[in-house]
């Protein structure tokens, strides 16, 4: 996200940032978003650990803002009650963020969305009497007003916002509202027109945005939201133009196939951005981190929230869309003089080609776009020039051209994980010989505080979301021979169901993402005399976005009907007397973090059984790569370690056959659903174990296994890189590294190699071709025609050091095919 100077900015009013003009020396600014540094982040020393090196390699990608959401329910779990301790130390976060150089956006909301749960509400805000959530609503009001009183007073106590010489330069109220706020009537005017007011009452000295707002009242700043923002405009000439989500990719759900974004695709959205007048350049998400805990919302999303971001789930640097857009941003701010100095004059050259230039004096700097899906050559200023299908050339002085969105000088690398078994502490084998242990959850009613009701309850009501989990038990009498056959159908809200007849499972039933009710029919055998049907219905994350969301509710709300019954007679249980248990037995008693003096040893470890809590202690994978644990062989749950929950794990849970390539063609608009992979394989098997969860030697694993799977199938798998690729060729521009418009030095292509860690070299060329080489990393194939020297050449010059760059030229490599564009392709290994 590039945010330009606002002091000398002629698309703001000199009131905006005024305030501000002393405190910051403003230059041209990079923004994003590391919102997931609290999804990542759940004890103090993880924090320690993860956000400086997070936002490092952030500034590192040439960024100069962090952005992070502020979850109410995380701030504030019981209302009156705040946690601003370990990850939620949002005062810590901001600092650690200042202390790298780097700016902050701070998006108070408090509603955030998300895909985080409730929208980031917390749950206890609905119980309130008379509350109407996101609308013209006094008890609402006043409740969103104090919050966001707390954390400006919070930031302002210590001195955080730029106005008093701080980090924080923009603050958001309210998200996202002008996507749904019709249904809300008049009443959304009046709420918006409210929270404006609000919030610059708060007088925080730096402005105040309202994303995908377009009647944000002044002074308010509307902004765009998105994975093309170019054609946005501001509603007032005063107002910048702003880019607060630039997706990167897309959010995982269960049962979905894992959606990724072309590195092309997205640097042509951004430079497009700036082409067209863009200030502020968000990416959402710059690192996705991961849904630890019940954090996620949705429902249905993922544990895993890593986004195709540039920065993966791991903290692990994803090449080449990291090294593209650094080199993007470079690009853009060589431009900065021109961009600052006045708006674009913009003409079309040609079809589907569009020209924008910046020039005031002798300043200029130029874009030019090909937003068709074929190849064009244009003339421009007298000159030819070639631009690839669905893609922007940067000319920094309307000349050269130091960049183009569609040619890659970055590297791209292969990762890759490694399973390994389950080292089990030394001491810690039982009876069982499998180094686990268990305890059967009861079925149905266990616990003393259940009550019973006349009528089905609705889910979200009854247990306030203390747990995913909520038992529905009653009893029924058959008269006749045993072994009636009859059919139990239910109707719930959902997300998930089982039902058990007379203890034992009957069947089961699961919404998706895309409709969360559950309607199940399920073959019964009742026996004469009483009978007990229990139910337990299950939440995997609660709404998180829609008009109205907080009232969609969840659970089994009926009809509960026995169909069917020996004398062709049905019964509808819904009106009749349950009995009901919020959450299950054991959650209570802390079997999450091993404590519990109930463990059983016995010989025969039960598995493929329902509702069964399972521990272990183990030993950490050595080394310092990320880990993970594989949960394939389990069936659907919750994970602890240490006592941290890692999440939802559901392996089970598998995509659609269809729809899925392993290469998305970047040209032409991107979708959520254009490009996806994994399809017909588990949407999630593999769950983020900070290392700093860790020990060295004693670990506790504790699963709650909720539909039956094998724990001694599970495993380790350790994420490492593997090979390094570049294949660049002779029409690519130089490295932007190299520009130099002062001298008009003139470099050509290169090819640039460098290992991923500190303290390691290249020790081997696996792969290198200079002519027509194809494929892609891992996978290249010599063309037809190609260099004999070029193996030998790239040894001498990469083998023994930590990078190597190599100049793409037939000076080096000879010429093994006159006449034809030739190109250097190099996988490599570091040790």
């Amino acid at each position: 996200m590039l945010l330009l100077r606002f002091a000398q900015m002629s698309r703001m009013t000199t009131e905006h940032w005024s305030s501000m003009a002393s405190a910051v020396s403003w230059s041209l600014v990079l923004f994003i978003t590391l919102v997931a540094l609290q999804r990542c982040c759940s004890s103090p020393s993880l924090c320690v650990c993860m956000w400086p090196d997070l936002i490092q390699k952030s500034k590192d990608g040439g960024l100069d803002v962090i952005e992070t959401y502020v979850f109410w329910n995380l701030h504030e779990p019981v209302q009156g009650q705040y946690n601003f301790e370990g990850r939620a130390d949002l005062v810590k976060f901001v600092k650690a963020v200042a202390a790298a150089g780097l700016y902050v956006h701070l998006r108070i909301g408090p509603y955030a969305c998300a895909e985080w749960n409730y929208g980031g509400f917390p749950l206890w805000l609905h119980f309130i009497p008379g509350i109407q959530f996101r609308t013209d609503n006094k008890p609402f009001e006043a409740e969103m007003k104090r919050f966001t009183v707390k954390i400006v007073d919070m930031m302002k106590q210590e001195s955080l916002y730029a106005s008093q010489g701080g980090p924080i330069i923009l603050s958001q109220v309210e998200n996202e509202y002008g996507n749904i706020d019709a249904a809300y009537g008049p009443a959304a005017k009046s709420y918006i027109k409210w929270a404006a007011s609000m919030a610059t009452s708060l007088d925080t000295g730096v402005p105040w945005v309202m994303c995908q707002q377009a009647d944000a009242p002044d002074p308010i700043i509307n902004t765009c939201n998105g994975f093309y923002c170019d054609q946005f405009t501001p509603n007032s000439n005063a107002k910048p133009k702003m880019w607060t989500e630039n997706w990167s990719g897309w959010f995982l759900s269960f049962g979905g196939a894992v959606p990724y974004r072309p590195v092309e695709d997205l640097a042509f959205a951004v430079a497009r951005f700036y082409q067209r007048g863009g200030t502020f350049q968000n990416y959402y998400m710059y690192h996705g981190g991961t849904n630890f805990g019940r954090t996620t919302g949705g429902p249905f999303i993922s544990t895993s929230y890593d986004y195709d971001a540039p920065i993966d789930q791991y903290g692990i640097i994803r090449q080449p869309k990291w090294g593209h857009l650094k080199d993007v941003h470079k690009a853009i701010k060589l431009c900065e003089e021109a961009l600052i100095a006045t708006d674009p004059t913009i003409t079309s050259p040609g079809p589907n080609i569009e020209a924008a230039v910046y020039k005031t004096g002798s300043i200029c700097a130029a874009f030019l776009a090909n937003i068709a899906t074929s190849d064009a050559t244009v003339t421009f200023n007298g000159n030819s020039y070639h631009l690839p299908a669905w893609s922007v050339s940067i000319l920094p002085d309307c000349k050269n051209v130091v960049l183009n969105t569609a040619k890659i000088n970055s590297a791209s690398m292969i990762s890759s994980f490694t399973t390994e078994s389950f080292k089990e502490e030394v001491g810690s084998l039982d009876d069982s010989g499998s180094g686990w242990s268990w305890i059967s959850e009861p079925i149905g009613i266990s616990k003393s505080d259940s009550f019973s009701k006349f009528g089905l309850l609705e889910q979200i009501n009854t247990t306030a979301d203390k747990s995913d989990y909520l038992w529905y038990s009653i009893s029924i009498d058959v008269e006749g021979d045993s072994g009636s056959q009859t059919v139990l159908h239910i109707e719930s809200l959902g997300h998930a169901l089982h039902a058990f007849i007379n203890g034992k499972i009957a069947g089961s039933g699961t919404g998706n993402s895309g409709k969360a009710k559950v309607n199940v029919d399920i073959p019964v055998t009742l026996v004469a005399g009483k009978n007990s049907i229990d139910l337990l219905s299950l939440t995997v994350g609660l709404q998180n976005y829609g008009a109205f969301f907080d009232t969609w509710g969840a659970g089994i709300t009926g009809p509960v009907i026995l169909k069917g019954l020996k004398n062709g007679s049905t019964v509808d249980l819904s009106s009749q007397q349950w009995t009901y248990q919020v959450g299950l037995k054991y959650e209570d008693l802390g079997p999450s973090n091993g404590s519990s003096g109930q463990w059983n040893s016995q010989s025969t470890l039960p598995t493929n059984q329902s509702l069964i809590w399972y521990k272990t202690n183990f030993v950490a994978p050595s080394g310092s790569n990320p880990v993970a644990i594989d949960f394939t062989g389990m069936g659907k749950g919750e994970a602890w370690v240490n006592g941290q929950s890692i999440g939802r794990y559901w392996p089970t849970y598998v995509s659609p056959n269809g729809g899925c390539t392993d290469s998305c063609n970047y040209r032409g608009a991107y979708s959520s659903s254009k490009c996806l992979k994994n399809c017909g394989k588990p949407s999630q098997t593999l769950y983020h174990i900070p290392r700093s969860w860790l020990q060295p030697d004693s670990n506790t694993l504790v699963l709650f296994e909720e539909s039956g799977g094998d724990p001694t199938q599970i495993s380790f798998a350790t994420k490492q890189i593997g090979s390094m690729c570049s294949h660049v060729s002779e029409s690519h521009p130089p490295p932007v590294d190299l520009w130099n418009s002062d001298k008009g030095r003139k470099v050509g292509p290169v090819l640039s190699l460098e290992c991923p860690y500190p303290n390691q070299l290249i020790s081997s060329i696996k792969f290198a071709s200079f002519g027509t080489p194809y494929g892609t990393c891992g996978n290249f194939k010599h063309g037809r025609c190609r260099s004999n020297k070029a193996l030998s050449i790239v040894q001498k010059a990469c083998i023994g050091s930590s990078s190597c760059r190599i100049g793409i030229s037939i000076n080096t490599f000879g010429d093994p095919c006159k006449g034809v564009t030739k190109s250097l392709a190099v996988e490599a290994s570091c040790a």
